[in-house]
């Protein structure tokens, strides 16, 4: 059985599986979902999950939009980068080069978790010039003071710890660990959204990916770059959240005054997967504030 989700098995029955292609663009292969049309909308998962966390979103966007959904690298059905590259800057540069490879300029971009920080790290440098942000319950704060290292150096030792990687995908064959899981987030999903967590979580190479870039992740100089961002940011947070605290958003907008806050009481980490609805009408709002809407 391989380490890597397979797509022939795993992604047999995947969520918008007919948007699905898979594209090699340098040294590494992408599985990345294209759909709809019209202005461009990136979406970029968050560490741990796929494309499938969009999965009920993007159809209510592809009557008005392109949506560009991409599985980040080492996560879902793309490859671990072969030098294991999984840095903010990496994963910045390598989804950049995915979206040139692709040809499209993204009108709109919408980023959950730690795909935020990748999506504002490129906007930073200038790759999808003031396109929109918005940034669902955004993982916008470094590891907290004296204990970075021991977080990073725990998640390294795991990543490169072929055992406790496989220990923990094993651990998530059992479907009401995975759920207690989620849970945790603050977040209720359904039946099929635990499902598919469960599918990634028990391949080894999944967890060994989402390990890598919470090993590698160092946002601080992409924060003391905010105030240059020439972007509108809107920070949507979800009221119960138990991954990223709300009062990140607040201090997200210490920085940049001209971030928008967008409460959704009751929704927890993953508030787009519990109302897709809501999320698509945030997204509405701000194409309109934009001129991105079509008649």
């Amino acid at each position: 059985m391989s380490d890597r989700p397979d797509w022939d098995v795993d992604g047999r029955d995947w969520p918008n599986r007919a948007a699905s292609r898979f594209v090699t663009v340098g040294d590494l292969r992408w599985h990345v979902q294209v759909s709809g049309e019209g202005p461009v909308i990136l979406m970029l998962h968050g560490a741990g999950a796929a494309t499938h966390s969009w999965r009920d979103l993007t159809p209510l966007l592809t009557d008005r939009f392109t949506v560009v959904a991409p599985d980040l690298p080492g996560q879902g059905f793309t490859a671990m980068p072969p030098d294991h590259g999984l840095s903010l800057w990496a994963m910045a540069r390598r989804t950049t080069a995915l979206i040139e490879a692709l040809d499209v300029r993204p009108s709109i971009v919408i980023a959950h978790s730690a795909g935020a920080a990748i999506a504002l790290r490129m906007s930073l440098d200038g790759r999808f010039g003031d396109a929109p942000i918005i940034a669902v319950n955004g993982a916008l704060q470094p590891f907290a003071g004296a204990v970075a290292p021991l977080f990073r150096g725990l998640a390294m030792g795991l990543f490169v710890n072929p055992l406790a990687v496989h220990l923990f995908a094993s651990a998530a064959r059992d479907r009401n660990r995975v759920a207690r899981l989620i849970r945790g987030t603050g977040s209720v999903i359904d039946d099929r959204g635990i499902a598919l967590y469960a599918r990634l979580l028990r391949k080894p190479g999944h967890v060994a990916g989402t390990l890598g870039m919470m090993a590698n992740w160092d946002i601080s100089d992409m924060l003391r770059s905010l105030p240059q961002l020439q972007a509108d940011l809107t920070l949507v947070v979800g009221s119960r959240d138990q991954a990223v605290p709300p009062s990140v958003a607040e201090d997200v907008r210490a920085s940049l005054p001209q971030a928008r806050i967008v409460a959704l009481p009751g929704l927890g980490h993953l508030a787009h997967e519990e109302r897709p609805d809501r999320a698509a009408a945030i997204i509405a709002d701000v194409a309109a504030a934009h001129g991105l809407c079509r008649e």
